[in-house]
């Protein structure tokens, strides 16, 4: 049986980096991410449900999710933001799962950012690891590398549960304020420990 490894962290962390890391070493990796932007693509599975609970508006010419309408709608209410999330959320838990189950590996990573706000992976997952870095390294991260403003990456920050409360759940924490070798030292110490957990669970 396939051991699985939920990888999560704020925006700005550095989940991405880690990810990459992790598939050098030949890991699959399950990005929820990717999932969701395939689900609100034209024809994506979300669309229909999207478009009846939102309306006509929130979809634009080529049949997809318009993104910047639906973020300065979620920003404005947290409401719409939970009923975005419960069409999305059970449809991506779905296709990961789906996606899992083709991988032959001793373990999968899979990347979910909003892993212990959804709670929804906790019952699927085995273990845990948690990307941390300080918030001004996010801050700066995410408005460097995402080309968003200062105040939408708080506003996400602020919606996102906090880095105490995170690495408090989390079995394992990547440190990601260092240098690019010390975060390769970290994963491929973190690599062994999760080839010997999937070995010894089959």
């Amino acid at each position: 049986m396939t051991y699985y490894v939920g990888l999560t962290g704020g925006i700005g962390s550095g989940k991405s980096t880690v990810a990459s890391i992790f598939a050098e070493l030949g890991v699959p990796v399950i990005d929820t991410d990717i999932i969701s932007h395939q689900l609100t693509q034209p024809g994506g599975a979300a669309i229909n449900a999207i478009q009846s609970e939102f309306g006509k508006e929130f979809i634009d010419a080529n049949g997809a999710l318009n993104r910047e309408k639906m973020r300065k709608l979620i920003f404005s209410d947290p409401e719409f933001k939970v009923r975005l999330e419960n069409i999305l959320h059970p449809l991506i838990l779905a296709q990961a799962k789906i996606q899992a189950i083709s991988k032959s590996a001793p373990y999968v990573l899979v990347v979910v950012p909003l892993l212990f706000e959804s709670k929804s992976y906790l019952d699927w997952l085995n273990r845990t690891v948690t990307v941390d870095c300080s918030e001004e390294i996010q801050l700066a991260r995410a408005t460097q590398r995402e080309g968003l403003n200062e105040q939408i990456v708080r506003t996400i920050m602020a919606q996102q549960m906090s880095r105490s409360q995170r690495l408090k759940l989390t079995d394992d924490i990547i440190q990601n304020d260092a240098s690019i070798s010390n975060l390769y030292t970290q994963i491929a110490e973190l690599h062994r420990n999760y080839l010997k957990l999937g070995q010894s669970n089959n």
